[in-house]
């Protein structure tokens, strides 16, 4: 299998892409992830995520119409690529045998924290 590389926080950023589909744009994936997950995300962090996954090969994006409530600025929509779509496949796959290779006896605990 190919080797992809794909940092946690990419990879959150691609599967919150696919959940928005065809409503994946900067502040919404911004905001969903947020939600999703309680977790505070930067602007900056999203743009260099977003930009990085687009390098790589893994996102694409087009730019939408522009409205008149966004001053005329158009929104950049982005999408998971078939390769991007393969990258997180592997990723998935990776950690499921990790998670299958644990002996139960790992987990056992003395005390409860």
């Amino acid at each position: 299998m190919e080797k992809y590389s794909l940092g946690e926080f990419e990879e959150i950023v691609m599967l919150t892409v696919a959940i928005l589909y065809e409503n994946a744009y900067g502040i919404t994936i911004k905001k969903e992830i947020e939600e999703r997950l309680n977790r505070k995300v930067s602007v900056g962090a999203m743009r260099t995520a977003l930009s990085r996954l687009e390098k790589k090969g893994y996102l694409e994006s087009e730019f939408g119409e522009a409205t008149a409530i966004r001053g005329g600025k158009r929104k950049r929509y982005f999408k998971v690529t078939v390769y991007g779509k393969r990258a997180l496949e592997y990723v998935k796959s990776t950690r499921k045998q990790l998670w299958d290779a644990i002996p139960p006896v790992a987990f056992e605990f003395k005390h409860q924290y």
